[in-house]
């Protein structure tokens, strides 16, 4: 192993699951394959060529001697050539735009996507392909090729209409509704993965009992830690299970997907059902996890959550709030999502349905916190982009359970308490109360915000607009 190269080594010590995605995310993988596809489409196209007399069955005209079909290719492959480096230069805007406008990470994003990823193996698998035949027809002078202009035309022009779809593609993928609801695309199927296909066959049934079940974890259980620091980027939640199967134990996690670790840190912990001490393989159980020095989206909701949030930071910096509203929406749409989720019990059994691994859950409280939190705070007193956070929270209160009102009740309220020492517009202001007043008709606080709106409205006297000052002394003169 020590004689491959780092780059490629990494690739072979990573699981399956989380190799299969970290080959996503770059732009070799995909072109490769094209590459060498490319070498067998070029060996297909001599071998009919040569060893099918194909000068029989078609007209003359689709014929061409050896020196014209090298001319032919020459040219093809410096316009290829040209179209591919086109190409290479409109990634490079593209990820230069993101990671100034928006953010970093979404470079990986643009870069993962199958489409942009299709278009460079095509463009890279059209110039070997070309550049294979001139190769092998140099050596010929009087052969009648058939099989060779035709297709090499055909890919020529293929490539031609590959670079048009990819310019549509890169400025159809940099609008920002399309970006903003790619993220929370790309985060609904990682809570329909992770939470919906992976743990729904372990899930308790019996939540009252294994509840109890989970109650009688020792005081102090035996702990297993990590061996390097980093991001927990993936567990294994069927082999984990199958596992404390085997050794008869109940295994709790003590940190979540996307969580930062120290070495040395309490990862798991475990303790036997009966009460009996147990001496289990910890290095197979760090095995069933994926711990590594950056966050991924394989089953990390809370790092969509995040991405979103940087790029509504972003605009704000930008001063473009139509991004920021637009980001917004997507949060709470995907906030939705999440709260149908919650009352998962956080319970998962064997085939026998006894309890063999406990997760960390988050409350609803805490995602609305990393999705709209960072947002306010970099707000610094815009007002109208807090009356559109507290919109689409009474969207989400009309929408998600009840429960969880007065989770968005408190969150509007303390968000509302941070502009009490600012001076604002007499419009705003009424805006501002108007989108609380429905929020609290929503969530049934419409006794608390008589209160809230008095303390606003004594705490600062709005700046009035001079427009209607000007019209009531008018009306008065």
């Amino acid at each position: 192993m020590k004689i491959i190269p780092p780059g490629i080594r990494k690739y072979l010590e990573m699981s399956q699951r989380l190799r299969k995605h970290e080959l996503q995310l770059t732009l070799w993988f995909t072109p490769a394959l094209y590459i060498l596809g490319s070498f067998f489409f070029a060996a297909a196209t001599l071998l009919i060529d040569l060893n099918v007399q194909l000068g029989n069955l078609v007209p003359k005209f689709l014929q061409s001697k050896a020196s014209v079909s090298r001319m032919l290719i020459t040219t093809l492959i410096g316009g290829i050539l040209t179209l591919s480096a086109y190409t290479l230069n409109s990634i490079l805007v593209v990820l230069t735009t993101f990671s100034g406008q928006f953010s970093p990470r979404m470079l990986l994003n643009f870069v993962s996507d199958k489409r942009t990823q299709h278009v460079l193996g095509i463009f890279n698998g059209c110039f070997v392909y070309v550049l294979t035949l001139f190769i092998f027809i140099t050596n010929y002078e009087n052969q009648t090729f058939v099989a060779i202009p035709l297709v090499t035309t055909l890919v020529a022009l293929f490539a031609a209409v590959t670079f048009i779809y990819f310019i549509n593609h890169a400025t159809t993928w940099m609008q920002v509704h399309n970006i903003s609801f790619n993220m929370q695309s790309i985060s609904k199927q990682i809570l329909n993965q992770s939470i919906k296909q992976e743990m729904s066959p372990y899930r308790s049934t019996d939540t009252l009992y294994h509840g109890e079940e989970a109650k009688k974890k020792p005081e102090h259980p035996e702990k297993i830690y990590t061996k390097q620091s980093g991001y927990i980027q993936l567990i294994n939640f069927d082999q984990i299970i199958d596992q404390a199967q085997k050794d008869n134990v109940v295994v709790q996690l003590e940190a979540s997907v996307g969580t930062f670790l120290l070495e040395g840190n309490p990862i798991l912990s475990y303790w036997s059902g009966n009460g009996e001490p147990k001496d289990i393989d910890h290095d197979l159980y760090l095995s069933m996890l994926e711990v590594g020095q950056k966050q991924t989206e394989i089953q990390d909701v809370e790092h969509g959550l995040n991405k979103l949030s940087e790029i509504a930071i972003k605009a704000l910096g930008n001063n473009d709030p139509k991004t920021v509203s637009n980001v917004i929406h997507q949060l709470g749409e995907l906030l939705l999502t999440i709260s149908r989720m919650m009352n998962i019990p956080p319970y998962l059994v064997d085939n026998e349905k006894q309890l063999r691994l406990i997760i960390p859950g988050e409350s609803f409280e805490y995602y609305l916190y990393k999705g709209y939190g960072y947002i306010r705070h970099y707000a610094e007193g815009n007002i109208q982009i807090i009356t559109e956070i507290l919109r689409v929270m009474n969207l989400l209160a009309k929408s998600v359970d009840s429960e969880h009102h007065t989770t968005l009740w408190e969150f509007a309220c303390n968000t509302v308490y941070g502009f009490q020492s600012l001076h604002i517009y007499e419009l705003d202001q009424h805006y501002l109360l108007e989108t609380l007043k429905d929020l609290s008709e929503t969530t049934g606080h419409k006794e608390k915000y008589e209160s809230i709106s008095e303390q606003i409205i004594e705490a600062d006297q709005p700046t009035a607009d001079p427009y209607k000052s000007q019209q009531k002394t008018a009306q008065y003169e």
